[in-house]
């Protein structure tokens, strides 16, 4: 009898055990997966908001440096529609002609319904919390240039996933010095890249 009890009581400590290991295992998979899911989504609203910078560049030589300017620009600017014809008395068909037939609203044509203007400045998955945004000038090779740079960190976009793993996360991110978070620009450097493409 008394080995009967020793027996259960083992194959109990090791399906404990079996199941202790495999939820340690599949935890950091589900979280690299789920990680991985809200990257992209952030990724592609930080895409958005930078070809709405560059936009906004294009029509006041700078960038937006607030949202409400942002959201702004983007609910009245009008970007022209050009037809492209070729010049009909151009022989080698290499001289074309740019005809202006109308205008389309500039949040109609960046995001084509996808995004509502009033949302481009919230992160997803964060509860409402509101991208970082700066805009300014800094001195390149004793030139003024117009720099950008939007940014949200982990702890915004990751929220109701495993907290330690999120810390282990930005505790990586900052022993390589990189930055804990998405981020798309630069208020150091002239570029306009996400820290995703490098």
């Amino acid at each position: 009898m008394k080995q009967l009890i020793i027996k259960i009581v083992l194959a109990i400590v090791i399906v404990v055990l079996v199941y202790l290991v495999v939820q340690s295992v599949s935890k950091p998979v589900k979280f690299n997966k789920e990680k991985e899911r809200r990257e992209n989504v952030v990724i592609n609203r930080l895409k958005d908001i930078r070809s709405a910078q560059l936009l906004f560049k294009n029509y006041y030589d700078g960038y937006a440096p607030t949202w409400d300017t942002m959201i702004s620009f983007l609910e009245t600017a009008e970007i022209p529609i050009v037809k492209i014809m070729p010049d009909p008395e151009d022989t080698t068909f290499t001289k074309t002609i740019n005809d202006t037939i109308g205008y389309i609203n500039a949040a109609d044509s960046l995001f084509k319904g996808n995004i509502a203007v009033e949302e481009i400045k919230y992160i997803p998955f964060s509860d409402g919390e509101i991208f970082e945004i700066n805009a300014g000038k800094i001195e390149k090779g004793s030139v003024k240039v117009n720099v950008f740079e939007v940014s949200c960190l982990y702890e915004q976009f990751l929220k109701g996933l495993e907290e330690q793993l999120i810390v282990n996360l930005v505790a990586t991110r900052k022993q390589l010095d990189k930055f804990p978070g998405l981020k798309v620009g630069s208020m150091e450097e002239p570029s306009t890249d996400g820290n995703w493409e490098y």
